[in-house]
């Protein structure tokens, strides 16, 4: 074990509360047993604890909002630095590939289950659904749009984040559990729910929520207006060489589309956001990181109105003061009066939060009052047949919050299908 690690692995205390787990982990992955397994250079035993909780250790290890999660609850981090948990998640992955242990290595081989489960959707919810059935002797296809499997993963999140070659090895390794995938399939487009409910004992609905939320501004029509998950998830970029470009948002999507255009040569890149730098979701690092690379920051500061004629040229902003509000426990940003002012811009981002296609709406499930299907405790729909998952259902917009939402759902489903 190289000595960063060892020294890493050596700071965790093994604590007996193990809040990292319980509290700050959505999966509830049993951190300090697979740090321990670490400090014996057990690697494959590691790799063995975290699969029972995750199938996903190599990519939440290096994407997970860490400080707000698992090491933002650690014991250690009280009086000082927390365990770095992220990064041993990651080593963890990684080590057991180098040694040529896989996933399905880590379970016991199920009896085959007469009973089949569409999972339509390949990002991390329906990975997770997928992979835990599939471990349990279920007869599992996948349903995906693309001819790739990993949603957001794959091209929703910068490469400098999360190497391609870690989604492909993790998908892989899904896969090898005996799961069957039937690519450029996309739901409403190349078949209905109606086409495939008959076929299945059950249905996974984890289609995600990735349609950029708009700002509700005049001008966000003109030309040069994007969609910040879009433009990740697609990659369809236009050239930002020598351009000036808004980032407005301030979430870790914020902070990917600024990196990613800075990346791409934009002459300067602005992440606008209407409250405080500290009211930010983003991470802590994220937020480092973008600042360290030249991406300028212009905190509360809101946009008002986009101009140009039909291509956007400028960009009128105003700024904002931070209020306590009856009722509300955080600041709230308000627009300070006359406080208007506008500058050149080429290009401006939304990265504001998302939500479903609109063809959800015509799917014959019910939806809650954001558009999401609406689900109970169990993941069921409207439907019973139907469960869903992820964005689409409205968890949490974390990874490790959809993985669980198809971890748990894999469970439910199992239960709803052999009983």
């Amino acid at each position: 074990m190289i000595k960063e690690i060892e020294e890493k692995v050596n700071y965790c205390l093994n604590c007996k509360v193990r809040p990292c787990s319980v509290k700050g982990c959505p999966l509830n992955n049993r951190i300090p047993d697979f740090i321990q397994a670490l400090k014996k250079e057990e690697y494959f035993d590691a790799y063995k604890i975290l699969s029972e909780t995750t199938v996903l250790p190599g990519v939440c290890g290096r994407i997970c909002p860490h400080e707000k999660q698992c090491q933002g609850s650690c014991v250690r981090g009280i009086k000082g630095e927390p365990v770095s948990i992220g990064e041993l998640e990651a080593y963890t992955f990684d080590k057991a590939h180098e040694l040529g242990y896989h996933l399905q290595d880590c379970y016991d081989k199920a009896e085959k289950k007469d009973k089949k489960v569409a999972v339509i959707g390949g990002g991390p919810a329906g990975l997770t659904c997928a992979g835990f059935l599939a471990k349990e002797g279920v007869q599992v296809t996948i349903y995906e749009k693309y001819d790739y499997l990993g949603g957001l993963l794959m091209f929703g999140i910068p490469d400098f984040r999360l190497p391609k070659e870690i989604v492909e090895n993790t998908v892989k390794d899904i896969l090898d559990l005996g799961i069957e995938v039937k690519y450029n399939q996309e739901l409403g487009k190349d078949f209905t729910l109606k086409d495939i409910e008959n076929e299945y004992d059950s249905i996974f609905l984890s289609i995600g929520a990735n349609v950029s939320s708009k700002m509700g501004v005049e001008g966000e029509d003109l030309e040069g207006v994007y969609g910040g998950n879009e433009l990740l998830e697609y990659n369809l970029h236009p050239d930002y060489k020598g351009k000036k470009v808004i980032v407005t948002g301030g979430g870790n999507v914020a902070m990917d589309c600024a990196r990613t255009i800075n990346k791409l040569g934009a002459k300067e890149v602005t992440v606008v956001y209407r409250r405080a730098e500290e009211q930010m979701p983003a991470e802590k690092k994220e937020i480092a990181d973008a600042k360290a690379e030249g991406v300028k920051f212009a905190f509360q500061n809101n946009i008002v109105k986009i101009l140009g004629n039909e291509k956007v040229e400028k960009v009128e902003l105003i700024k904002t003061k931070l209020v306590q509000k009856e009722g509300e426990s955080r600041l709230s940003p308000v627009n300070i009066e006359n406080s208007n002012y506008q500058i050149d811009v080429d290009y401006i981002i939304m990265a504001l939060g998302s939500k479903p296609q609109e063809y959800v709406k015509d799917l014959g499930l019910t939806l809650n009052k954001w558009g999401n299907i609406e689900v109970n405790e169990e993941y069921k729909t409207s439907n019973p047949k139907i469960f869903a998952g992820g964005d689409l259902a409205g968890m949490k917009g974390t990874v490790a919050w959809a993985a669980k939402s198809g971890r748990e759902a894999a469970k439910n489903i199992i239960k709803n299908i052999t009983n």
